[in-house]
């Protein structure tokens, strides 16, 4: 068989090459010459090369529709030029879509809005108002005008929905409204109304259910899943408040009421389809779970307690708000105390994950006005994915404050499987300020029947209140029927569903008469299938055929973990201090934390299409704005400076911080523009740490939410600490580029120190132990342990992080002290001694100066070099052509940065390059490179060796420059002058506002001169250098050596 395949194979071979001779014995056959069979040949070519381009456009086509991104990056490498990852700044691939096409739509159908409007407040509202207080009898509007400016969507979101028949859209919506609403209430002469609202958020909306028949969707849900920002320009309001029956309220109560009506857990039903039965189940559907929120305490918090005019520091009082849509807690206050402990637990229904979200507030308590220490967000979803949280979260706007939450999701469970293992487990729970849940009940009240009617002829007002122990909920008013449908739900939690009632009393509104009750053991829930009853219960004390239709659902809250959900253990004491009889560690022993921090470098770059806040003569003329940004992270806030009457500015502003790897932070930005008076917002936006961790490197143009247009561009990237100082000089050479005119120098390595303990402190006096503390300090940043109270062996297991800038010359001061500030010892430890160790990191026993005899500190210290991808990148980096490279080498400790007229860069020693070839008059050291982020030519001067004097004397050089062919003074720069050397170190940054493109058409020319004399302007030129930047590679930015040349020599 195998010999019969290749005989086929050989004869198709041979086949095909005899079909290509056919044309040639076609064309002989007819007589044709060799032009027509070279014609044919050209169109059978360019038929085949058409086909094959259509081919490969089909397969394009179909990979674009399988992974659009995927292709796109293809194309984008193969076609751009652009590096592997990177695409074009026109292609985004952003989870939120764009709208314009909806915002077309809303723009037309506004004014029918408007109409719509204006009939349900004239005829549906307005009679509710003046039922609801006699004193509003005469409430009526007497103008409704929604405006011309519609409401916009920035952005649409969607999400598979919990099951198949549903579908969730979240829309970024924004409203800045000019509508008008009157209204008169004629019998206190009051006028009041709305002129102009704002009404930023994120409105989910929900088609469900899917139906088999038009109109595919049964009924749509809309609420926010968080608190949306609401702003009423009211007009009358201090009227309208005078009224009696209002004056108890305030302008912020009826914003607070009108935002909390709009948020989870209520929502907007609309159906689509007449006689919805699952109406009341959309409404109030049940929950996916429940978070209980253990609030252990905080630390490290702020004073806010000021006395004697601020002169004296004192403590704060905090106390903490907790809030998940309208569910809000609030815990007891803690006097005089930065440290916290609360030891309380909270309970929220979570309805929508991911989405919703806990703020967690904590104030400082004062008679007049409680002072904000700091706030936190976590979404729900991060609890769902890991079951269990137990971290130290930081505060925004908290300094370094932070606080220890421990989160539980609890799943909801059809069955009673497991009620008494939820109910041991909770017995073992100490909580306050309520015991903790063991199952949640839904009461979904349908409708009534045959309600007995107190007076004949009159029909009465029922109204329902369902109870559960000291819980009452209250269903609305039906008036004038004995047949009432209410269509409402009510949510309890059940601490023992076995021992446990609901109570219902229907009552005959305003006289609250009994019409009916209804007495029900929730114990009977526990057998009934799937724990739900649905069904006609007959009410007691009432008419013989009065029934109420409900449906009663109940569900286990458990406590679903690997280790099988077992009790949170309590929090461990320090532990007890060392005697003489115990063996002492050798090692320090951090937690499994310790060293896990990362760097996270914030590049703000630019934004655009910002909003024109300055206005004059009343909005006629229109200005621009003074924009700046706020950026909020890990605790820290950065603020960045004004850019001047600009809507797109560009900042090429750094800031660095300290991150660690605990869910649920999000770096976010604030735009706002500066005034005289109160500045005005500009916009949002946020990037969740998480995503900025996991990727390394996001940089991308952010939309800004709560504002009609602007977008800003970030590039953020996360640096993790390498023990290794291979890499170290690229990364200081590295910094010394990106370093930004404005801010604080880069850092180049994260320095971890773990303070464990120390030993034989000396004695107070009295032969008292002391009270002990230890404070840390690099450069000009300071931290402090806790304090351990009475002992010569304190024990602070804590760890601590720092930036730093220069490895070589920085060290760590840690001092140990008594409370009231009395030194017991010190320790000096140099950053070189961690570079020359192994691994970067020493860990023992350190002895304290000034201390006892045998005073010593038991601690880890680490060190971890912050590896940039730029730095990555240059580490490979080939030589242009014109020079030699040199790597940079460490800076002596001790040595300093001097001079003027620059920004100064890292220091050469002369003795640093035992290879360098003498040039004929001495050789120049520079560094030439192009800042693509901020659009600069950078030039970097560092040092010139072996320079040859013209006279006995010791020159006093500097080196000027000027970019060709232009000689202006805007084009020149020169350094500082360095007395008496041959070999001179400048280490000056200077820079140039112009493009990649001009910059590669210009040449720089240097001159190395020496001032004559004081009193002489005349200079002597020691050596010059020319170089065509065309010639230059100006993308990878490395220091090379360059020959001078006399001054009349030829470029």
């Amino acid at each position: 068989m195998e010999r019969r395949g290749a005989g086929l194979a050989a004869l198709g071979a041979l086949g095909r090459r005899l079909l290509w001779a056919l044309p040639a014995y076609a064309a002989g056959l007819l007589g044709l010459g060799a032009g027509a069979l070279v014609l044919a040949l050209a169109l059978f070519a360019g038929w085949r090369r058409r086909r094959r381009a259509r081919e490969r456009g089909l397969r394009l086509a179909a990979r674009l529709q399988r992974d659009e991104e995927a292709a796109v990056r293809a194309a984008a490498a193969a076609g751009l030029g652009a590096a592997r990852g990177e695409l074009p700044a026109w292609v985004s691939f952003p989870d939120v879509e764009r709208a314009e096409w909806l915002n077309k739509i809303l723009a037309q159908a506004w004014p029918f809005f408007g109409q719509y409007m204006e009939k349900l407040l004239v005829e549906s509202v307005a009679p509710s108002i003046r039922a609801s207080n006699s004193h509003l009898q005469t409430f009526t509007f007497t103008k409704v005008d929604m405006g011309e400016k519609p409401l916009r969507v920035l952005g649409v979101r969607s999400h598979p929905g919990a099951h198949k028949k549903q579908i969730l859209l979240d829309l970024n919506i924004s409203y800045v409204g000019d509508v008008q609403i009157d209204v008169e209430v004629k019998k206190f002469f009051c006028k009041a109304g709305v002129k102009g609202m704002q009404l930023h958020g994120m409105l989910r909306i929900i088609l469900e259910p899917l139906l088999g028949d038009v109109p595919i969707v049964g009924a749509l849900s809309m609420f926010f899943i968080r608190r949306p920002t609401l702003d009423i320009n009211w007009t009358g309001m201090t009227n309208l408040l005078d009224i009696p029956g209002l004056s108890s309220m305030s302008d912020t109560m009826i914003m607070d009421a009108i935002a909390s009506y709009l948020v989870l857990p209520n929502r907007l039903l609309v159906p689509l389809v007449p006689n919805l039965h699952e109406a009341a189940q959309l409404r109030c559907p049940l929950p996916r779970g429940v978070v209980r929120v253990h609030l252990r305490g905080a630390r490290d918090l702020r004073s806010k307690d000021r006395f004697m005019g601020g002169l004296v520091e004192g403590k704060s009082d905090p106390y903490a708000v907790l809030r998940v849509g309208t569910q809000v807690f609030t815990s007891r206050v803690i006097d005089d105390n930065l440290n916290p402990t609360w030891d309380e637990v909270y309970e929220f229904v979570v309805h929508e994950v991911p989405g919703q979200e806990m703020e967690v507030e904590l104030f400082d308590k004062d008679p007049d006005q409680d002072d904000l220490l700091g706030r936190m967000k976590l979404d729900f979803g991060e609890v769902l994915k890991a079951r269990v949280l137990d971290e130290w979260f930081p505060l925004q706007e908290g300094g370094q404050g932070r606080l220890h939450l421990r989160l539980e999701w609890l799943s909801l469970m059809s069955d009673a499987s497991k009620l008494d293992q939820v109910l041991e487990r909770n017995r073992t729970i100490v909580t306050k300020p309520d015991p903790p849940s063991a199952a949640i009940l839904v009461v979904y009240l349908d409708r009534a029947e045959d309600l007995p009617m107190k007076k004949p002829g009159k029909e009465p007002n029922p109204v329902v209140q369902v109870s559960v122990q000291d819980v009452t909920r209250e269903s609305k008013v039906v008036s004038n029927t004995t047949a009432p449908v209410w269509e409402d739900a009510f949510r309890f939690f059940l601490q023992d569903p076995m021992n446990q009632d609901l109570d219902i009393q229907v009552k005959d509104d305003p006289r609250q008469s009994s019409l009916g009750s209804l007495s029900l053991p929730l114990s009977c829930l526990l057998e009934a299938p799937e724990l739900t009853l649905d069904q006609p219960f007959q009410l007691q004390r009432s008419g013989p055929g009065s029934r109420l239709y409900m449906k009663l659902v109940l569900r286990v809250l458990f406590f679903d973990t690997p280790e099988n959900g077992g009790p949170s253990p309590p929090a461990q004491p320090d532990p007890p201090a060392s005697t003489g009889g115990t063996q002492r560690p050798t090692h320090a022993s951090p937690h499994p934390q310790f060293g896990t921090e990362r760097v996270l470098r914030i590049h703000l770059l630019e934004a655009e299409d910002l909003i024109a806040k300055d206005n004059f003569f009343k909005g006629v003329v229109r200005g621009r704005s003074d924009p700046y940004a706020k950026v909020r992270v890990a605790g820290r806030v950065f603020r960045s400076r004004v850019i001047k009457e600009d809507l797109n500015p560009r900042w090429n502003e750094v800031y660095e911080v300290i991150v660690d790897a605990v869910p649920g932070q999000d770096v976010e930005f604030d735009l706002f523009d500066k005034d005289i008076d109160k500045d005005d917002f500009l916009g949002r936006c946020k990037v969740p740490l998480r995503r900025v961790l996991s990727s390394r490197i996001v940089d991308e143009w952010l939309p800004l939410e709560e504002v009609k247009s602007g977008r800003l561009h970030v590039r953020l990237e996360s640096l993790a600490p390498s023990p290794s100082a291979a890499l170290l000089e690229q990364v200081l050479h590295t910094n010394s580029l990106l370093q930004p005119a404005r801010g604080e120098e880069l850092s180049a390595a994260l320095l971890s120190v773990f303070v464990d303990r120390a030993a034989d402190l000396p004695l107070r006096k009295g032969s008292k132990p002391p009270a002990a503390f230890a404070s840390l300090a690099v450069r000009d940043v300071s931290v402090k342990t806790k304090t351990c109270a009475l002992t010569t062996e304190p024990v602070w297991d804590e760890g601590f992080s720092f930036l730093i800038k220069r490895p070589h010359v920085e060290s760590l001061e840690l001092q140990v002290k008594e409370e009231g500030g009395q030194p017991l010892g010190a320790l000096s430890l140099p950053l070189p001694q961690l570079l020359a160790s192994e691994g970067l990191a020493l860990d023992g026993w350190f002895p304290l100066a000034g201390g006892g005899p045998g005073s010593q500190v038991l601690l880890r210290a680490q060190l971890g070099v912050l590896v940039s991808q730029q730095a990555e990148a240059g580490a490979g980096g080939a030589s242009p052509a014109g020079g030699d490279a040199a790597p940079q080498p460490a800076e002596a400790p001790g040595e300093e940065e001097c001079g003027a007229g620059g920004l100064r860069q890292r220091l050469l020693p002369a003795d640093s390059h035992p290879e360098l070839v003498e040039g004929p008059l001495g050789r120049l050291q520079l560094t030439l490179w192009y800042h693509r982020d901020e659009r600069k030519l950078v030039a970097i001067v560092h040092a010139c060796r072996k320079l040859r004097p013209a006279s006995k004397e010791l020159p006093d050089p500097y080196v000027s420059l000027v970019l060709l062919p232009d000689r202006s003074r805007g084009t020149k720069r020169k350094t500082s002058v360095q007395k008496k050397t041959l070999n001179p170190d400048f280490n000056e940054r200077f820079e140039w506002d112009l493009s990649l493109e001009e910059a590669s058409r210009r040449k720089l020319e240097a001159h190395v001169k020496s001032t004559l004399s004081f009193m002489s302007r005349e200079k002597e030129v020691l050596g010059k250098l020319h170089l065509d930047l065309a010639q230059v590679d100006l993308s990878e930015g490395g220091a090379r050596w360059y020959d001078l040349r006399e001054e009349r020599s030829s470029p």
